[in-house]
């Protein structure tokens, strides 16, 4: 049975030797990647919305609780990408460690994460553009039947992630730098707009939710439990935690990057934890400024800092915080589509994805297939699907494989104590079981209704793999 069967690690390591991908990125590149991917939607757009909607000024609590767990997360994955680099991260620990079927499912989650965190970034830059050229809502708006903008974007990048990783990480380390500047610099001014009596309660009273709600609006959490619905209060904080946990997710997709480091059982446990600790003091930064220098309640939900400044008079500032907008959320489509390919790459190589998939370029050596059809995927949610449609599937996608990853910690400790491991997670197995517990704890405080869109995707993609990947997969029994 596919669930039984599981990968050799030596064989997962000897494919580092294979030359498939080409090893052109160092040290610096993984720490632009991470950064890039992570700084994006989550704080041009989100800290705005969950503040408004569920947590008021502590939406500030909920990006540190967000940090936290996500940082629990990043060092399970820190251990598992250098003592195992590999093109499939989660994907592949999960096949060394749980069996094929747990790899199958991991790897569909992380194939929605990031399509749809792309398509999430793409419909928000689509509107910071709009809204810092002056172009029509009707097509490049939130409210656009069809968002030309957010299909334009995704279609340039795939170009320059086809042509190759190291172009790739060209672009995203400049357009780092540029939004990193646009970050430092909201906290900088926005600091003198501070106002006390916007962060006082700092934790609005809960307060029942709208009338009439579905149950299908309320965390799993609140339903579970037979409890009111309600927003604001220590639940709307949790509840606005595993729905900006989305901003810190990405980390992850430096794992994929294994087999295109130079050395990555350095680097790459460097990039991932040092990107995730400087993105985690920006977001809290920002968050607090924001909601200092506006009353939640009067946050604008489409663009919160541009607006914000606004409101202050500081109209300079809103410019270039759309420009930062534009060129950050860009960073963050550009590595997701680079993810999307080398996740689909060692599903295809597996044999779960049909073979072709699996091949790279000759001349540009990346996955394109996968990177091209990933795209279209991409760009017709983009150009159809609201973004508050698409961000709590992310958040639940990227928790459920990071519950599986802690679990593969103390998993591949048992059965290969003997693999090199450059880094290693203090207190295994406490902390890692810590890390899929409070992972499956915020995932519980996400809506029923995007709990059932979850269980539709799993029930297709567990339908293709029993009709296609586990027949196909270079595991199954020759006949």
């Amino acid at each position: 049975m596919g669930i039984t069967r599981t990968l050799d690690v030596n064989e997962v390591l000897a494919r580092q030797d294979a030359g498939d991908l080409k090893r052109r990125l160092r040290a610096r590149d993984l720490v632009g990647f991470g950064v890039g991917i992570i700084i994006g939607t989550g704080i041009f757009t989100l800290a705005g919305v969950e503040a408004k909607t569920h947590a008021g000024p502590a939406v500030t609590l909920s990006f540190v609780i967000g940090a936290v767990v996500a940082g629990l997360a990043a060092l399970c994955y820190a251990e598992l990408a250098s003592s195992v680099p590999t093109a499939g991260s989660a994907y592949t620990y999960a096949f060394a460690t749980l069996g094929e079927v747990f790899a199958w499912i991991i790897g569909w989650d992380l194939l929605l994460e990031f399509a749809l965190g792309a398509a999430v970034v793409s419909r928000g830059w689509s509107g910071y553009l709009a809204n810092l050229l002056g172009l029509p809502q009707e097509w490049f708006g939130e409210d656009a039947t069809v968002n030309v903008g957010a299909v334009a974007i995704i279609a340039i990048l795939t170009v320059i992630a086809v042509l190759g990783i190291r172009e790739s990480a060209r672009v995203t380390n400049v357009l780092v730098l540029v939004k990193v500047a646009v970050c430092v610099l909201i906290i900088a001014v926005g600091v003198f707009f501070i106002k006390g009596a916007n962060l006082t309660p700092f934790i609005p009273p809960a307060r029942p939710g709208e009338s009439g709600a579905s149950v299908l609006h309320q965390p799993v959490v609140q339903a579970g439990l037979g409890l009111e619905q309600s927003v604001y209060g220590i639940g709307g904080v949790l509840s606005a935690a595993a729905i900006v946990f989305f901003a810190y997710t990405g980390f992850e997709a430096l794992a994929n990057l294994g087999e295109e480091t130079r050395n990555p059982r350095k680097d790459l446990r460097v990039g991932i934890l040092g990107a995730l600790g400087v993105c985690a003091v920006l977001y809290i930064a920002v968050s607090l400024v924001l909601t200092g220098m506006v009353p939640f309640t009067d946050i604008d939900a489409g663009a919160p800092l541009a607006a914000a400044f606004d409101s202050v008079g500081q109209h300079w500032v809103s410019a270039l915080i759309s420009l930062g907008a534009v060129t950050g959320l860009t960073s963050v489509m550009m590595v997701e589509l680079v993810t999307i390919g080398r996740i689909g790459f060692a599903m295809g190589r597996d044999g779960l994805l049909p073979k072709p998939i699996g091949t790279t370029h000759p001349r540009w050596g990346t996955p394109h297939r996968m990177t091209i059809g990933g795209a279209v995927l991409i760009a017709l949610l983009a150009a159809f699907v609201p973004i508050t449609e698409l961000s709590d599937m992310v958040s639940i996608g990227a928790l459920s494989a990071m519950v599986i990853v802690a679990i593969a910690v103390p998993v591949l400790r048992h059965k290969r104590p003997d693999l090199k491991r450059p880094f290693t997670v203090p207190l295994s197995p406490v902390l890692p079981i810590i890390a899929a517990l409070a992972c499956l704890y915020l995932m519980l405080n996400l809506d029923v209704l995007t709990w059932i869109r979850f269980a539709v995707w799993l029930a297709i993609g567990l339908v293709i793999y029993f009709a296609y990947g586990r027949r196909h997969s270079r595991l199954a029994p020759k006949e």
